[in-house]
């Protein structure tokens, strides 16, 4: 059997900066901050923060999880950037988790996750067969006998089961890093680009 993992996850999707350090011995601490902006300044020190509350160091980490989005196009390319940075660093997996995967952990099968996209639409995937696509919240099909989960998933959803970077890190624990984590899209950026290039994330 393996040895337990020791893993440290956060998600920088939405309006926040969360994360996770999960430990051999089972226990999950988590630090979530809602933010707008500033999330590529503050993530760094959050996380050291959690490190720290944790009694380790870098080096004790055997694993990095991180959330792919799909959500904020920038947020999720500052977790994605940080990770990958992170992970060849210390020489230890970097493994990249989907919004919607982390939602729907831990809960019951069949499952659909819908979660709020803006401008009236949502991200929908069935669990466990379906693949994850953007659906006008008008034309939302039913769902019969299928518990739903999700911020866009109306007045009688489930709850997730856990936060959601305590998600991703249980998850990230069982996986083995490959193929490197990228970003998760399924739609285009509601922002114009800069008029800097962007950080280029190698496949």
């Amino acid at each position: 059997m393996s040895p337990p993992e020791t893993v440290l996850a956060f998600d920088t999707s939405a309006a926040h900066c969360a994360a996770a350090l999960l430990l051999p011995d089972g226990r999950c601490l988590l630090r979530q901050e809602a933010m707008q902006k500033g999330q590529a300044e503050r993530l760094i020190p959050l996380l050291e923060g959690l490190l720290a509350e944790g009694g380790i160091g870098w080096a004790d980490l055997t694993r990095i999880g991180v959330g792919t989005g799909p959500g904020n196009f920038t947020g999720v390319r500052i977790a994605v950037a940080a990770a990958r940075g992170l992970a060849l660093g210390l020489g230890i997996p970097a493994v990249g988790v989907t919004t919607l995967e982390a939602l729907a952990h831990a809960l019951p099968r069949p499952l659909r996750v819908v979660e709020d996209a803006r401008q009236g639409l949502a991200y929908v995937q069935d669990f466990p067969e379906g693949a994850a696509h953007l659906v006008a919240l008008a034309d939302l099909p039913a769902a019969p006998g299928r518990p739903v989960t999700g911020s866009a998933a109306g007045p009688h959803a489930l709850p997730p089961a856990l936060p959601l970077a305590e998600a991703i890190a249980r998850i990230a624990a069982t996986r083995d890093g490959t193929p490197r984590p990228a970003p998760f899209y399924l739609r285009a950026a509601d922002a114009a680009p800069p008029a800097d290039p962007p950080p280029v994330i190698l496949p």
